[in-house]
């Protein structure tokens, strides 16, 4: 497989890398675009997880550049290059906001490539991202988004789960960290997922603002959009748990296609055929 390994540097001064490959001159266009910007989920890379390899294989077998992109939240914790010196970064550090920046530099990108119409596709948290960014930030160059299992954070939501209390006890310690000039603290945690996040990061992605809910992100996204979920995700916690009901019962619908792929898990295991047969579904349908 023959990929180009690509950088790109954020307005705010970021360096991030990713990979791009481009399908063979034969194949038609089947998309309805040039090329699709793909972003990895909590603490992956572009370069990691089996979904997004396929996912991109498929991509270029139907006619379109497949660009396999990390944005800051890149691995648990990495380091990179900003205006004030090297830094760190990661799933740990990120505030999901900044992905505005990490999106918007990889579109363009894209199109100082000659990509003109472009796709924008995400799995779990990236594909928060990708909603985020185009109810913010709106690129006119980005004709469809597929949101592959986007979770809710919403801190209602969590408060409602089973293991709402312990939700609780690691917000208030995230709160506390704040409060005193720690934000940059790391904190372990288990629920909504485990892994270590700085205290900021928390209060930022679960806290009561609840600026990354997909229920009021979607209505503000004014692309055609696909959202796809696996059917064994749904009862495992409160990101998940009734999300396509809520979804379908949303205004605008006629611009989203909800589609369930029964059996599959948050990563879709062995299961990626199936995913992207429904992918495309979706976008036919979508696009007519």
């Amino acid at each position: 497989m023959l990929v180009d390994l690509l950088n790109v540097t954020t307005e705010d001064g970021l360096r991030l890398d990713g990979a791009l490959r481009v399908p063979a001159a034969e194949v038609a266009p089947q998309l309805g675009v040039d090329a699709v910007l793909c972003l990895h989920g909590t603490g992956s890379n572009f370069y990691a997880s089996n979904l997004m390899a396929s996912l991109t294989t498929a991509i270029v077998g139907a006619g379109a550049a497949a660009l396999a992109a990390n944005t800051r939240g890149h691995d648990g914790i990495s380091s990179t290059n900003a205006p004030v010196g090297r830094r760190l970064q990661g799933a740990a550090y990120e505030l999901v906001d900044a992905c505005c920046h990490d999106v918007a530099a990889w579109l363009g990108l894209l199109r100082e490539r000659g990509y003109q119409r472009l796709g924008l596709l995400g799995h779990s948290l990236g594909a928060v991202k990708s909603i985020y960014s185009q109810a913010h930030r709106p690129d006119s160059s980005v004709s469809w988004i597929v949101a592959i299992s986007p979770p809710r954070l919403a801190y209602t939501g969590f408060l409602d789960d089973p293991r709402a209390e312990e939700f609780l006890r690691d917000y208030g310690r995230a709160h506390d960290l704040v409060r005193h000039g720690r934000a940059r603290e790391l904190i372990e945690i288990l629920f909504p997922l485990p892994y270590a996040i700085s205290a900021e990061g928390f209060l930022d992605k679960y806290g009561p603002e609840e600026r990354y809910d997909v229920l009021k992100l979607l209505p503000r996204v004014t692309q055609p959009l696909v959202v796809t979920y696996g059917s064994e995700e749904l009862p495992t916690s409160a990101a998940f748990r009734g999300l396509p009901d809520e979804i379908a019962k949303l205004p605008d619908g006629e611009r989203r296609r909800l589609m369930l792929l029964a059996g599959a898990d948050h990563f879709y295991s062995n299961r990626y055929g199936e995913l992207w047969s429904h992918i495309e579904l979706g976008l036919r349908r979508v696009l007519a």
